[in-house]
C-alpha cells in the first residue's frame, strides 16, 4: 500500500461496499493495518451482511443499515477486546462483506453419462443438464468452513463443489427412483425437487441453500433414440409384435427399391401383406396390464386428471409429495377412483408406518 493510501486511510471514517453487479459473495474491505476509527460510519447496503472478525473469530454481525462503529454497537467484539465503556482509540478488526442476495441461473450437468439399468433397455448411458439459485443463509458457516482469510471470494469459487454434489446425488436417486428412461420427461419436476432435498443437509454445511433446482434436460445415446423411435412407432400402429415391425419397415424399402418391375412388384406384395398383419393387430390389440408394476395408472391432482404415470413414477411423486394416501388413484380393471390408501398394489410406494411405542 502507498504512502499516499496510508495517509487516506488515516481519514477515512466511512466503512462501505459498492458492489458492481458481479458474482462476488465475500469481500474484505481494505484497510491499512485493519484500523478502524472508533465512531466510524458502516454502511450495509440491502443485499448485504457485513461481519466484523477479531484475529481470525468472528465477532458482530450486521444487517442493512448504517451504523456507529462504538462499544455500543460492538458488544462482542468489545469482549473479545477487553475494552471497558467508553472506548474511543482507533482498533484493529476485519470487516467482510457477505452477499446475501439470490445468484440465479447458477448450471449443473454431467460431465461424463450416469449409467443406470432400465428394465427395458438395459444398461443405458444418461446425461443431464439444469439450474438452481444459490443463497447465503448462515454466515457463521460460509466464513469458517470456506471463505476463511481470503480478501475475495467469488460464487465461481464454490459452485464447482455444489455441481459436483448435484451430479453425484442425482445419480443416486436415478438409481433409486427406478423410473424407466421412456417416462423420465414428463417426471422432470418432481426429480428436481427431489435432488433439491437431497442436497440440502450437505450444503448447508458451507453455509448456502439451494433453490428451484431444475432439470432441464435427460438425454441418451442416440442409439438409445433411435429405439425410443421405433418403439414410439409400434405404438402408433397398435402396438404390435416388434419383428412384425420390422419386416414391414423392410418391405417398404424393399418396395422403394427401383431393382426393376418384378422386384417392385414383389415388394409391393409384400407391402400390402404385412399392412393386412399390422391392420389386424391395430383391430385386436392385446389388453394393458392390469397388474404389477407395468400398470397404467392416472391420478386426481388439484381436480384433474393427471398421467398416465408406472408404479415406479407413482413413488417419485410419492417422495416429492404430490402423491398422498388420500389421493384419488384410477387404473384399468378398476370400478371407480380410490383413494391411494386402499389399493392393495400401491402400498408399497407409501413407507410403513411404525406400530405404536410400548405403554410404560
Amino acid at each position: 500500500m502507498s504512502l499516499l493510501d496510508k495517509i487516506k486511510g488515516e481519514f477515512i471514517d466511512i466503512v462501505e461496499h459498492l458492489e458492481d453487479g458481479g458474482d462476488t459473495l465475500v469481500w474484505r474491505f481494505p484497510r491499512y493495518q485493519n484500523e478502524i476509527k472508533n465512531g466510524a460510519r458502516l454502511v450495509v447496503r440491502e443485499g448485504q451482511i457485513a461481519v466484523l472478525v477479531n484475529e481470525g473469530q468472528l465477532a458482530d454481525i450486521f444487517h442493512p443499515g448504517t451504523y456507529s462503529l462504538t462499544t455500543q454497537n460492538l458488544p462482542i467484539l468489545s469482549t473479545l477486546k477487553g475494552w471497558k465503556f467508553g472506548f474511543d482509540s482507533p482498533f484493529k478488526a476485519e470487516v467482510y462483506f457477505v452477499s446475501s442476495r439470490r445468484f440465479t441461473d447458477q448450471k449443473w450437468g454431467t460431465r461424463n453419462p450416469v449409467m443406470t439399468r432400465d428394465a427395458q433397455l438395459g444398461m443405458v448411458r444418461l446425461r443431464a443438464y439444469g439450474s438452481y439459485v444459490l443463497q447465503v443463509t448462515d454466515v457463521h458457516q460460509l466464513m469458517s468452513q470456506i471463505v476463511g482469510t481470503q480478501a475475495q471470494f467469488d460464487v465461481d469459487d464454490i459452485t464447482e463443489q455444489v455441481r459436483n454434489l448435484v451430479v453425484s446425488r442425482f445419480a443416486d436417486m436415478i438409481g433409486d427412483a427406478k423410473i424407466p428412461v421412456l417416462d423420465l420427461a414428463p417426471h422432470y419436476d418432481e426429480l428436481g425437487q427431489l435432488l433439491e432435498k437431497k442436497i440440502q443437509t450437505e450444503i448447508a454445511e458451507y453455509g448456502l441453500k439451494c433453490f428451484q433446482l431444475l432439470v432441464e434436460n435427460i438425454s441418451v445415446p442416440e442409439e438409445v433414440e433411435r429405439s425410443m423411435d421405433k418403439r414410439a412407432s409400434m405404438t402408433a400402429v397398435g402396438e404390435s409384435d416388434y419383428s412384425r415391425y420390422q419386416m414391414a419397415t423392410a418391405a417398404e424399402v424393399a418396395a422403394g427399391n427401383p431393382g426393376g418391375m418384378a422386384a417392385g412388384g414383389m415388394g409391393l406384395g409384400m407391402g400390402f401383406g404385412m399392412a393386412q398383419q399390422m391392420g389386424n393387430g391395430v383391430a385386436n390389440p392385446p389388453p394393458l396390464p392390469g397388474n404389477g408394476s407395468d400398470a397404467i395408472w392416472w391420478i386426481a391432482l388439484e381436480g384433474v386428471k393427471n398421467g398416465p404415470h408406472t408404479l415406479a413414477a407413482l413413488s417419485l411423486l410419492q417422495a416429492s409429495g404430490k402423491l398422498k394416501p388420500e389421493t384419488l388413484v384410477w387404473k384399468s380393471g378398476m370400478a371407480h377412483w380410490s383413494p391411494a390408501r386402499e389399493v392393495m398394489e400401491l402400498r408399497p410406494v407409501f413407507p410403513a408406518e411404525p406400530p405404536p411405542l410400548p405403554k410404560g
